[in-house]
């Protein structure tokens, strides 16, 4: 299920985005970047549509991905 992320709480949203990027397995480049900007970048990514939240019932998880990948 898709979930709005202007429909979420600004702290919930910051740390639904904070476990995205400190994930294990995320990749962002050779160049380290600080949590501040990573979090900045995604939320960047939901503004544009670019990167969607999505809700796993069986799970009960949130996670945020490309759009595309829901097709």
């Amino acid at each position: 299920m898709l979930v709005p992320h202007t429909r979420l709480d600004a702290d919930i949203l910051r740390r639904v985005t904070e476990a995205f990027v400190t994930r294990e397995g995320t990749d962002y480049g050779a160049v380290e970047r600080t949590l501040d900007e990573k979090v900045t970048d995604v939320r960047r990514q939901l503004d544009r549509g670019e990167a969607v939240i999505v809700y796993d019932a069986e799970s009960e998880t949130l996670n945020i991905v490309e759009p595309h990948a829901l097709r």
